[in-house]
Order: C-alpha cells, then structure tokens, then sequence
C-alpha cells in the first residue's frame, strides 16, 4: 500500500520558488554591475551623456554587440534609461541617472557602492575551494580570494573612513582626540590598503601614523595609496603578522578585520602590549544582534552571506578558531578577556554596520 504524501501549501511551494527566482536575478544584476565598472561603461556614460551602442564601444574599446546587450539588460533592471527605446537597434540612446552616477563613479562618495558588486564578485571566486572546505573543515587563504576581493573591500570602506573617521569617530573619545592632535603615535592594525590609517594621518597632522598587515599585496598597495596623500614620513606600513609587532602607541586600533583573524586572541594580546599604559585600543566590527534569530533582517542576513562564502574560511586557515563575520559582542568579550583586557566599553557611536569597542587595558 502506497503511503499517502502530506498535503502542500502551494501558496508557500510559490512564495519560495519567487524567492529563489529573484535571488538569482539579484545575482546576474550584481555580476553585469561589475561588468559595467570594469569595462568602464558607467564611467564612460556619466562623461559623455546619452550614447547609443557604438559611442559606448567605441569610447571603452569594446564591441558593440556586447555593449548592446548590456544595455538593454541595465535598462530592463532600472540601472540605465532609454531615451528612445522604439528607435532601431544602433539609434538607441542609453544614459545614467544622474542619482545612479554618484553610486557607481566617484570613489569618494559616502554614497559610492560600486566596490560592493566587485567585492561580491571577488568574494566568489573560489567557490569549488569554499566547497572543498566546507568537507574538510581547513581554511582558504587571505590572498586567494584575489584582486577583486581585496580592491573592493578596499574601496568599500575608503569613503566612511575618508569622511567618519576623522571627522566624527575619534573626536568623540576626547582623550584620544587631544593626545593625537598633540603628535600621538598610531598602530593601525589589519590596516589592508591604507585608507583608514591615511584618514587618521590627514586628520591629525602632528601624528604619526604605522599601518600593520599580513597580506603583502595589500600593504604595497598602501604604500602606493599613501604616496599620493599629503602625510608625508608621518605614515609608513609594515608586512607583519600583528602577533608579532612591537612598540608603543598612544591608539591601537582594529577595523573590520578582527572577525577574519585565525587567533583573534594572540592578535589583541599584541595589540594591548603596543598600547601605553595609558594608551586606548579601539576595534571597530560588525554590528549584529547579541543572539541568533532568524528574523534579525537584512544587515545580519547581509553579514552572513560574507562569512559563509568569505570570513569563516579566512578565519579557519591554520586550525583557526573561525569566528565568521556575525561576530557577536560577547564573542569580543571573550577574546579580550583572553587577551588580557580587564574589560570592554561599547561605544555610542552610531553606525548601521559597525559597533565600536573601547577595550580597557
């Protein structure tokens, strides 16, 4: 006798299958934004205006039967206009909105969110290495993820330290403020390719600013960056696991890197013994909730989607303790009571993505 299958909620089997179709239409969206800036349509559209297929292939050494189609396909998910989309085929004119250029061309924008696609694009690169991983419990590499991935985490955060962090983040522990526009000494930890550390040295114009990486491609990269600052011999970087630095600084800090540590714990202890005794260590990570929850919406939905293809597979190189990217506040706690902290202060800071700790020497 056949056993009898459960009933189905259709309306549920349908709702589910729209998500899945959506999230692979969110998916082609991200890759043709990435195609678009590395080719340099968006560029070459926010200069010239409306142009049709040929101007655009013309203006980017492309060919216009592959411009055409992206075109067509930007203009369909509501990233480009059509002026005349009745016109023939090589008469059409294509623009950028003129509230999309900021988005997608200037670098320095608070609102620029290009870097996010080519992050995106970088982050699954590996992907037959992530699912290796994923059987053998071992790590993937920092460096392995690409070019891709480290220009655009790079650039995803230039803007908010270019226009935060010296402006409003450090001014708001007085202390610091003061001791660092007296010429203090700064470690900046997981510095990656500069530009939070190039923001304190802009900033503060008496300090002297050390950036701290173990990836040897980012730290040329911030020497490249920092060359065209105007911080002169007061900024300077250094290709070093952070267990292993010493000196003595008046600030320490950590920004967004913490999470992507194999031993989290070595890497604060090094950071409380560079700090002076009256010295501050400050880490800047992920703002997710205190507890797993399953309707904790998007930000934290957003920070797993990082750590299931990206931050859990760094953080599990060389038997790592894998923290992922939804590290939660007491999960800092621990680690700082491990390294040796006698306590840790959340800051009032505001911020949609990061929390920021004072951790107490």
């Amino acid at each position: 006798m056949a056993t009898e299958r459960p009933s189905i909620d259709r309306t549920a089997v349908e709702a589910f299958q729209e998500q899945v179709f959506e999230a692979a239409l969110g998916t082609f969206t991200t890759y043709a934004l990435y195609l678009g800036s590395r080719l340099g349509y968006y560029d070459a559209l926010a200069d010239a205006g409306p142009s049709t297929s040929d101007e655009l292939a013309a203006a980017t050494g492309t060919d216009e039967r592959y411009a055409r189609e992206w075109l067509e396909q930007q203009t369909v998910v509501g990233v480009l206009t059509c002026e005349n989309p009745a016109a023939d085929l090589d008469a059409r004119r294509f623009s950028l909105p003129t509230a999309h250029t900021t988005v997608l061309t200037d670098p320095d924008n608070p609102d620029y969110l290009a870097s996010l696609p080519r992050t995106v694009v970088g982050a699954l690169s590996p992907i037959d290495g992530v699912a290796d991983v994923y059987r053998t419990g071992e790590g993937i590499p920092y460096e392995a993820f690409g070019e891709d991935m480290h220009e655009g985490q790079a650039a995803l955060n230039r803007p908010l330290f270019a226009t935060e962090l010296g402006a409003e983040w450090l001014p708001s522990l007085t202390d610091v403020d003061e001791r660092l526009r007296a010429g203090g000494r700064v470690a900046d930890v997981g510095c990656g390719h500069g530009w939070s550390s190039i923001a304190i040295a802009r900033a503060y114009p008496e300090a002297t600013v050390h950036g701290i990486d173990a990836d040897a491609a980012s730290v040329e990269r911030a020497r490249e960056n920092a060359a065209a600052s105007d911080a002169g011999d007061r900024l300077s970087f250094t290709h070093a696991d952070a267990a292993d630095v010493a000196g003595s600084y008046d600030l320490v800090t950590a920004f967004e890197c913490v999470h992507d540590m194999s031993d989290p714990v070595a890497v604060l202890s090094t950071m409380r013994s560079l700090a002076l005794p009256d010295g501050t260590v400050l880490v800047m990570d992920e703002r997710v909730g205190e507890s797993f929850a399953p309707d904790a919406g998007p930000v934290e939905e957003f920070m797993y989607g990082w750590s299931v293809f990206h931050c859990l597979p760094v953080g599990m190189v060389d038997d790592g303790v894998g923290t992922g990217t939804v590290m939660r506040e007491e999960t800092l706690r621990a680690y700082a009571t491990d390294a040796g902290f006698s306590g840790v202060e959340v800051l009032p800071i505001e911020n949609e993505f990061f929390r920021f700790y004072r951790l107490t020497l």
